[in-house]
């Protein structure tokens, strides 16, 4: 019977050597890992199933850990780029400005200073489109951004920004195809946002478009914008909605546009895809 009970206690001793080991191989793992920027995990000696099924959880976490760490720096290093050339783009028509002002103050000739007003005027608007691009750039990248939701049609959101949009599509010398269905299409969704996005839309075909624009709802409910981008091609459209992409020809770009479209649009709950097709851009936006 001692005997026995010897052999017992040998078994637990053992047993609580190997885990106090096990534990202590954790331990040092972890310590290892969290400090050095590697892509190790735990391992550990023991064939003890709790034990390893207890390493296999922490491992499990420390790749969610370090997902979550890269999405944050890649998201970090975004930012930068975005806000240093965000203030490139704020600053080009600051000092053109300037620059015109200063020409008007020497300048007695009446018909030259009325030019250098109309471009300072013009360079003052671009300003304020850029401001207001940043200003909804850092409103959406907050990744908690909430938005009240209500059932709209969108027929009438879709009207109303073309509407809105009318006057700088005739500066452009766009002229959209417009073919709405007749069918009342409704779908829960923030009202203002929504516009928002769909003028998003109107800009860059200002920028880039042929003087053509498609303007298609169809009754599901999908949207369909398309029209000729020769800027373009199938490599730079995967890009499109990427912060801060930019075709080097536009006429003026800040782009951001294009990226708060997309966010937007997802804080909807919907999609947004572009595509580049026998020399068409074409993007489609699917709400729920």
């Amino acid at each position: 019977m001692n005997i026995v009970l010897v052999i017992i206690i040998l078994i637990l001793l053992t047993k609580i050597y190997l885990m106090k080991k096990s534990i202590k191989e954790i331990r040092e793992n972890l310590s290892e890992i969290l400090k050095s920027d590697t892509n190790n995990l735990i391992t550990i000696s023991t064939e003890d199933k709790d034990i390893k099924e207890f390493a296999d959880s922490l491992n499990v976490e420390i790749k969610t850990l370090r997902e979550q760490r890269l999405k944050y720096e890649s998201g970090n290093q975004e930012l930068k780029r975005t806000v240093t050339n965000i203030s490139h783009d704020l600053r080009t028509p600051l000092t053109a400005i300037t620059g015109y002002v200063d020409l008007m103050k020497e300048s007695s000739d009446f018909t030259k200073q009325k030019e250098y007003l109309q471009v300072v005027e013009r360079k003052a608007n671009d300003l304020l489109y850029l401001t207001d691009d940043l200003f909804d750039f850092a409103r959406v990248m907050d990744i908690g951004a909430k938005i009240e939701k209500e059932e709209c049609c969108i027929n009438e959101l879709l009207e109303e920004a073309i509407a809105n949009y009318y006057a700088i599509f005739k500066e452009n010398n766009v002229n959209p195809d417009i073919n709405i269905c007749e069918e009342k299409i409704y779908k829960k969704v923030n009202r203002n946002s929504m516009i928002r996005v769909f003028e998003n839309i109107f800009s860059n075909v200002s920028k880039y478009s042929k003087g053509d624009l498609k303007i298609v709802l169809d009754k599901s409910g999908k949207i369909v914008f398309s029209n000729i981008a020769n800027s373009f091609d199938e490599i730079s459209v995967q890009k499109i909605f990427d912060r801060y992409f930019t075709v080097e020809n536009a006429k003026k770009s800040n782009g951001v546009g294009l990226a708060i479209a997309k966010q937007l649009v997802e804080l909807n709950g919907g999609s947004i895809k572009a595509d580049y097709v026998q020399g068409n851009l074409i993007i489609k936006i699917d709400l729920i």
